[in-house]
């Protein structure tokens, strides 16, 4: 809601012109998996994507990545995804998983 609001004040129309990229290939990292899902914006590349943790019993913890860097190229996005999210794992761990 207020991605519109504020595309609307910004653009005039409220409409986004980023598109989700395909989502790349999972990466193990010390039992987590780090999967690359850039947003295309303007012909570069949001680093984004999710860290999972798969659990006992069958089921699997998911945090959601963010950040604001833009990468002109998608090979170098899903690069600098997995540099910062094993930094962030090694910074927060299991902690990441826990409600804010």
């Amino acid at each position: 809601m207020l991605k519109q609001l504020f595309g609307a004040l910004f653009k005039g129309d409220g409409k986004s012109s980023s598109r989700a990229a395909p989502e790349a290939e999972a990466v193990e990292y010390r039992g987590y998996l780090i999967i690359s899902q850039p947003e295309e914006q303007g012909g570069q590349f949001r680093v984004s994507g999710v860290i999972r943790k798969p659990i006992e019993g069958g089921e699997t913890l998911e945090h959601r990545f963010e950040r604001s860097d833009l990468v002109p190229g998608r090979e170098a996005c899903d690069a600098l995804m997995r540099q910062k999210a094993e930094r962030y794992i090694d910074e927060v761990g299991d902690e990441m998983f826990e409600p804010r």
